[in-house]
């Protein structure tokens, strides 16, 4: 019996091999083996962070994550990490699909992926960038909207504006992320012209998800308007308004410099607030869209609630509201 999904021929998903045009965000400190492989295994494709793991620790979640699904999943390899050579020793060495790169140049590791036989998608803020991506050879581009939570372009441009302007620009396979976290979400997006969507907030608040039980907890209570997109000056971050945001802010407002930015982040922030959970003192990174996830779930539910939302309001536009 075939498996049911959107559509046959939508590009991502023949590209991935996967049912559903549904990515999980490779997330520093939340998207090990478990989260990667449930979303996976739910007919998504799932990404095992690697921007927080150590080259040891990197080579034993994607061990784990094969022996937990036979399904395709994928590593997200920020270019800028330092041991980045072994990342991608152990990228080639187990044979993983598919490789999302981020926050740096795609051309310098690109081609020695895809001929390894890895699908290679490059993360952008821009259409400047995107082009640079598809001139680089990748196989696909990630257009991510401000509104997202994490590292961030400096452009501030949102979702909205953005996937159109890169859909016109480029004629590789285009995904929606920042903003996105329901079928609501994700339709808009794919009539905006992107051909798959990627969801890290959503997926923060899944019972996989490796973030602490506390900050899955804060982001399912969240409401509009308390994320806030900072640090430009150092790398653009958008955070939950704790108090460890609020020594930022205070920064700013005494006219202090990008060296005493520096000193406030200090060093484990992230991991201080999203892996152990100090709500009060860490960096708790979080897309915008936190306010519309109230409740925890597993990935598979996630998936299922989506996909369920996204037939049902693809069936309301024909209701008169969409007539005029």
């Amino acid at each position: 019996m075939m498996k049911e999904s959107i559509t046959d021929k939508n590009n991502i998903c023949t590209l991935f091999k996967i049912d559903f045009p549904i990515i999980q965000a490779g997330m520093i400190w939340c998207s090990g083996w478990e989260l990667a492989s449930a979303v996976s295994n739910a007919g998504g494709l799932g990404i095992i962070g690697s921007g927080s793991m150590y080259p040891d620790v990197l080579e034993k979640h994607v061990v784990k994550c094969k022996k937990a699904t036979n399904r395709p999943f994928a590593v997200n390899l920020p270019l800028l990490y330092p041991n980045i050579d072994e990342h991608v020793n152990t990228i080639i060495k187990h044979k993983v699909p598919i490789v999302f790169t981020s926050a740096g140049n795609p051309k310098t590791w690109t081609q020695t992926l895809k001929d390894a036989g890895i699908v290679v998608v490059h993360v952008v803020s821009s259409v400047k960038f995107a082009l640079k991506a598809q001139s680089a050879g990748v196989d696909a581009v990630v257009a991510e909207g401000f509104e997202a939570g994490g590292h961030n372009g400096r452009e501030e441009t949102t979702t909205f504006c953005l996937i159109p302007e890169v859909a016109k620009a480029i004629s590789i396979p285009l995904i929606a992320a920042g903003g996105i976290a329901n079928g609501h979400g994700m339709l808009a997006a794919m009539v905006l012209g992107a051909d798959a969507v990627q969801m890290g907030t959503r997926f923060v608040a899944s019972k996989e998800s490796s973030a602490h039980a506390s900050f899955k907890e804060k982001v399912a209570n969240l409401n509009e308007g308390e994320t806030q997109l900072t640090l430009k000056e150092v790398t653009p971050v958008r955070l939950i308004k704790n108090d460890f945001y609020h020594e930022v802010k205070k920064v700013y407002e005494d006219g202090g410099d990008v060296e005493q930015l520096k000193s406030t982040l200090g060093r484990g922030r992230a991991k201080k607030g999203m892996f152990e959970g100090d709500l009060k003192n860490g960096e708790l990174e979080i897309g915008q869209v936190a306010s519309q996830v109230n409740v925890v779930l597993s990935a598979k539910e996630i998936i299922a609630e989506i996909l369920e939302e996204y037939k049902a309001i693809s069936k309301s536009m024909s209701k008169s509201k969409f007539t005029f």
